[in-house]
């Protein structure tokens, strides 16, 4: 029983930081443009070939 003294505090704070870190992330910009990726995979770049 004394365990779960130790691990909810910690499993709280993990969870924080996790949630701490997606905000950070969301307000940075990381997610503003989820179609770009995609798209720039699919282009034939042919300055690239060797």
């Amino acid at each position: 029983m004394s365990v779960i003294l130790y691990l909810l505090p910690i499993a709280l704070l993990l969870g924080g930081l996790g949630l701490a870190a997606f905000l950070w992330a969301l307000r940075s910009g990381q997610y503003n443009d989820l179609e770009g990726a995609a798209w720039r995979i699919l282009e034939d770049d042919e300055d690239d070939e060797l």
